[in-house]
Formats: structure tokens, sequence, C-alpha cells
């Protein structure tokens, strides 16, 4: 029928029912590594444009709140692994394939000794640039197309922006920076929050 949106649910289960397949094979290639590790990896832009937030206020009363309409802005390249309660950022000027080979490097260094890291994130184009130089212990593992809701990192987005980031005025683009720096250090501080928001059941590898 018309408007049908069949392939987007059915991409998403799909991926979630062979998750586990995926992984025997990634291991298979890889035989010296010790383990996997899954990380979630994507970016959001955080700028003086903002986006409003919930707000805990009296019942049937609308807050007032800030909102700036410049338009400057960065890149916050993220990237978590719940089951290490790990994470690692970089704050960006911009996305592009340098960017995302600079997060690569970034990524790769984080991962345990000895491990190999499977990367879940979308088909943004410079996820997918020819020139990238994936480390060799990263496999990205791309998502269906439309199916934000399979990369948990999605939650530290809105966990950031509810907590540090809405409702806030910067008055130049390091003040930004600073900000999601800030932001990005608080939520590493506070022991087991990745792994609540993002451990998913069916990303689950045995050791």
């Amino acid at each position: 029928p018309p408007g049908a949106s069949g392939g987007r649910p059915r991409g998403a289960g799909a991926l979630q029912k062979k998750f586990s397949g995926l992984i025997a094979e990634i291991a298979r290639d890889h035989p010296a590594a010790e383990r996997l590790e899954v990380w979630f990896l994507d970016e959001a832009r955080v700028g003086q444009t903002g986006r409003v937030g919930r707000r805990w206020y009296q019942k049937g009363m609308r807050p007032r709140g800030v909102r700036d309409l410049r338009h400057q802005a960065v890149y916050l390249f993220g990237a978590v692994c719940p089951e290490r309660d790990a994470g690692v950022a970089l704050v960006l000027p911009a996305v592009s394939a340098a960017a995302m080979q600079a997060m690569l490097d970034e990524l790769s260094q984080a991962v345990s000794p000895g491990a190999h890291a499977v990367v879940l994130m979308d088909r943004a184009g410079w996820h997918l640039a020819k020139d990238l130089a994936i480390p060799a212990n990263l496999t990205p593992l791309l998502l269906p197309p439309f199916s934000p809701e399979l990369n948990a990192i999605e939650r530290v987005w809105l966990y950031l922006r509810e907590r540090f980031l809405s409702h806030r005025l910067w008055p130049t683009y390091d003040d930004i920076l600073d900000a999601c720096c800030a932001a990005w250090n608080a939520l590493l501080a506070e022991t087991g929050r990745i792994r609540s928001l993002c451990a998913l059941d069916w990303t689950t590898v045995s050791s």
C-alpha cells in the first residue's frame, strides 16, 4: 500500500537476529584477537542554534528557556563501549573524511590491548569514504538505513543535551568546544552511566 514502511523494521530486526552470526564471522576473520568488543560510533552537532529540552516544571505551566539564534557550531564525534563502560570522543569543526579518520585513529587506541572492536555506525558519507584507512583492530559494521534506534550512542546525545547542552548561550566557538568537553568528561565521570544508557541485549558478546 502507498506509504508502507515495511523495509525499515525488517532491516532493523534482521540485524538484531543475525548479529551473533556476524560477530562469529568477524571473530573467525581475526583469530589473533583475544576477544571482541562492541562499540557504537556517531557524531552530534552542538552549537549556538541549539534545541529545547525537557524540564520538570509546575503542571500546566510552560517554563521560559534560553535559545541562541546564532550559527557557530562544533561536531562531537564519540564512541562508546557499554560492556566496558568506556567512551572516547573528539570535538572537531566539521564532519569530513579527515575528521572520521582522526576519530577512528583515536578509537583504535581506546580498544583493550589484544582485543578487536566491532564498530556499529550509520551510513553517513564520511563513514564510507574510500580513502579511510581503517585501523587493524577495528571492523566497521554498518547499520541499516533509517534505523537510529539501533545505535545506542543516540541515547548518549540525548542525555548530554538535556543535562548539559540545552538552553545555553555560548559567545564563541571556544565556549562551545569547552562545553562539549565538559559534558563528555562529566559523562565519563559517572561510573556505570554509559553502560546503563547503551547496553543492548542483542549486542552482548560472549567472552
